[in-house]
Order: C-alpha cells, then structure tokens, then sequence
C-alpha cells in the first residue's frame, strides 16, 4: 500500500464493464505484492471458451518516491538496480461479451416502466390499412412491424416494404423504390392467398412464387441475411456442407429497431394537403405534425412575414417534445398563430396529463 502515493499515470484503452482477467506481471518487474493481494488476482483470472472477448490496456507508471522520504523509509528491497527511474506494469484485462436478446413483451415491459412513450387512448381503433397486405393497424415486432407512412392515407407496414425486390436500405435508414415496388404489386397475384399486392419473390432463378411479406411467413419460405428469400419449393434440404451454410445464414427474426423510414417527398405531400383541406389530412414532419396552415389575406401580409418565413393566421401545428416537469417525460406543444390588433400572436399551448394545460403567448416566434 505504500506504493499508492507513486503512481502517476493511469492510460486506459478500453472501458471495461464485465469480470478482468490481469495477466501475470513480468519477470523483470520488482513489486511487492502481498499475499492476499496475489491470492485475489488468481482468483480473478478466468477465460471463458467460445465468447468472443475485447481487451483492456492498463498501463501504470510508479516513480521512487523523494529523497528525504527515501532516507527514513527505503522503498526498495533488496538490490536497487542503478538507473532506474521509473518501471511500467502492463495489464490485460479480458472481458467476455455476452449477446443478450429480449423479447418483445420485455421491451414492452420497459417502455411501460420508463413511461416516456406516448400512445393513443386503448379505446382508439386504429384504421391504417397496409397497402401491400392490406392487414389494418401494426404488425407482430417479429412479424410485418410498424406501419410507415407513404404518402397522403398510405401505409405500408416496415417489413412489407423491406422485403420487396425492388426495395433496398440506405446507411441513414431511408427505404428506396418503395412506390415502385406498390404499383407492381398491384398487379401481380401472391401465390399463397390470391390476392393482389405480392412484392417479396423467390430468389432462385426462373421461380414465379411471388408473396405477401406475411405469407410468405405462413408458406414456410426461408429468409437469410442478406436480404434473400427462397419458397417452400426451393428451400435448401438435406444435410451436406451447403445446407449447413444455408441454415447457419438463415434469419430466424424479423424485428428491426432502428430507425428505418420511407423516402418521399414531403414537398409535395404538404401541398396536396394545402390544396384538399376539406379531406382533413394530418401532415407529420418527424415530431412535427400541421393540423392547419391558415390563411394570409392581402392586406395582413406587411405585418404576417420576415425575411425567412410567413405565419399565417389561422396555422396550427403540435409536436411531442419533452416534458419541462419531467426529465423521462414526453407531451404535447400544441402551437398556433392569431391575429391580434393587426399583429400576429404566436401562443404554445403544454398539454401533459395530470397537469392543468399551460398557455405561452408572445409577439414573435422565439
């Protein structure tokens, strides 16, 4: 313990967060350790088999201490080597990485404990209907997921969308060809329901089996890794090398929770709601959705506009933002633009259960 005062460096190259593994000191290296202390690092060395391990660096430098102190209390024993002014201690440390997988309902299970999710009242029907499989409201997490949005009351549920042919994933998560992979499902027929809107085909060549994303579930066909999928009829058998290789790339769970969104143009979009207002769309933008844009008369445009935007009275839009009560806590800011005395009047409006609804008003944006 008297050597605690001499270290004066520590360099770190890995975080280490499970059980280390110190690998014995060198030879050349003159410590004195004491019994319990040695006692404890066998203990501590352990080397699991067939986990795939990182490696902790810890590199600790001692320096002898001053002269004075040297002279009532040595610090060495034994031989002093001539020289020596300070002596490294190399530790690697390894720890085993463990793969965990939760299940769905222990996701659901933790949502519900942070309580930072918002979701529609359990009473709400949810309506959406897939425009490839046309099944309503989201899918199994393992199964057809999440509906996506894609376009103005379309829907496609994720995994529809991303196991049709033409369909392939950009690094940021955006779905390509989606539209195009719609308008040919309208006219092909899947070979397990008979129905219209089949995209995900078989992938050996010159096989017609084309499928809905979950009939293909129901069919039995066999989908790998690398985005491929082969029918019942064609599904590797046997036992040799090659089906060993098949089953070893064979993808056994379809849960995806990154984020994966439709490519599209949200430009367009919001002006064919601008232009149907009698339709009702909700527009979203990320966390944003416009629930009505206005309108700017003549006569109030000096007044409504600056150099980078126009507020138009009349605009409302809301965002699910977080809470200013709760740190783990999501709400809504409903935001709005009036006229007032013939100037603009932006209001926010903080709507968050268990709370009495809070108004802000002001005469800018900011």
């Amino acid at each position: 313990h008297q050597y605690s005062n001499n270290m004066s460096s520590l360099d770190v190259h890995c975080l280490a967060q499970l059980q280390p593994k110190p690998s014995p000191p060198s030879p050349n290296l003159h410590m004195a350790f004491t019994q319990a202390e040695a006692a404890q690092a066998i203990k501590m060395e352990s080397k699991p088999e067939s986990i795939s391990e990182s490696h902790l660096k810890v590199t600790v430098k001692l320096k002898p201490r001053s002269q004075s102190l040297m002279e009532d209390k040595p610090w060495h024993h034994g031989k002093r080597w001539k020289g020596l002014r300070w002596r490294k201690w190399t530790v690697h440390i390894t720890i085993p990485k463990v793969a965990t997988q939760t299940s769905e309902s222990e996701f659901e299970e933790l949502l519900q404990q942070l309580n930072s999710s918002l979701r529609p009242c359990s009473t709400t029907r949810d309506r959406r209907r897939c425009c490839f499989c046309q099944q309503i409201g989201d899918g199994m997490t393992d199964g057809p997921a999440r509906l996506l949005n894609l376009d103005l009351d379309t829907w496609v549920h994720l995994n529809c969308a991303l196991w049709s042919s033409e369909v392939y994933e950009t690094q940021a998560g955006a779905l390509i060809n989606v539209e195009l992979a719609r308008q040919r499902g309208q006219t092909v027929v899947c070979a397990f329901c008979q129905r219209l809107g089949a995209t995900s085909g078989c992938h050996r060549l010159r096989c017609l089996n084309i499928y809905h994303f979950t009939c293909a579930l129901q069919a039995g066909c066999t989908f790998f890794k690398d985005k491929t999928m082969l029918c019942h009829q064609h599904r590797p058998r046997g036992s040799g090398a090659a089906a060993g290789l098949h089953l070893e790339q064979q993808l056994r769970c379809f849960s995806v929770f990154r984020r994966v969104f439709v490519q599209r143009d949200e430009l367009r979009q919001l002006a064919a709601a601008v232009q149907q207002p009698e339709r009702g769309h909700t527009f979203r933008v990320g966390s944003l959705l416009f629930h009505a844009m206005g309108q700017l008369p003549p006569a109030l445009l000096p007044t409504f506009h600056s150099t980078i935007a126009i507020f138009p009275p009349g605009y409302e839009a809301s965002r699910l933002y977080w809470s200013m009560r709760h740190g783990q806590k999501r709400c809504r800011y409903v935001c709005s633009v009036e006229e007032h005395e013939g100037r603009p009047e932006f209001t926010i409006r903080v709507i968050e259960q268990g709370y009495e609804e809070l108004v802000l008003t002001d005469t800018t944006a900011k």
